[in-house]
């Protein structure tokens, strides 16, 4: 059994924010295997489907990113699900808008999330999918990365964003049915 999560900030206020991408691209798999997140369990909304041979729960959770860890935990502690067959899609500064980079475990990059997860579940031994979103500028202040990534894209990349969510959403699909470095050699090019 697998567990994909996706990360961001519930509410409707947040849906088109750079922080809640997580959200979007697990929703988009949701379309694809013609699944809801109907379920209501662990903070979270999730659904439960089967890429290929493998069991897989879609989770959501509706804490808000500083405090995803525990979701995340509790699923994965209830479903029994190890760190390894985990997988974590969310907002990623360090990379350009739009690039796609799948990697397992390592540190948080300071990703709230990320450090939620880590601190609650005890391991940092989980994949990521990171989706790029750029960074406002190179001397940018912290309360200027928190407003960036707390704000919607701007119009040229909300063009962009149907395609890029689509390609996240694919390689979620060939990380849960191929494995981690079939999906990286297909994905982290440039």
């Amino acid at each position: 059994m697998k567990l994909i999560c996706g990360l961001g900030n519930p509410g409707r206020q947040y849906r088109n924010h750079r922080h809640t991408i997580g959200f979007r691209v697990l929703e988009e798999l949701c379309r694809r295997l013609d699944v809801a997140l109907t379920q209501r369990r662990f903070e979270a909304r999730l659904a439960q489907a089967r890429l290929g041979l493998e069991r897989v729960v879609l989770l959501e959770p509706q804490t808000f990113m500083n405090l995803s860890g525990e979701p995340v935990a509790a699923a994965a502690r209830f479903f029994k699900i190890a760190p390894e067959d985990t997988l974590v899609i969310h907002d990623e500064l360090d990379l350009p808008f739009g690039r796609i980079q799948l990697k397992q475990e390592g540190g948080s990059g300071g990703h709230n999330g990320l450090n939620s997860i880590i601190e609650r579940w005890g391991t940092s031994d989980f994949a990521r999918l990171r989706f790029g979103i750029g960074r406002p500028s190179t001397d940018s202040s912290l309360e200027d990365v928190v407003e960036y990534v707390l704000s919607d894209f701007d119009p040229q990349e909300r063009k962009q964003l149907p395609e890029l969510i689509d390609k996240a959403a694919s390689a979620s699909q060939i990380w849960a049915e191929k494995g981690l470095a079939t999906a990286m050699n297909q994905f982290n090019r440039r």
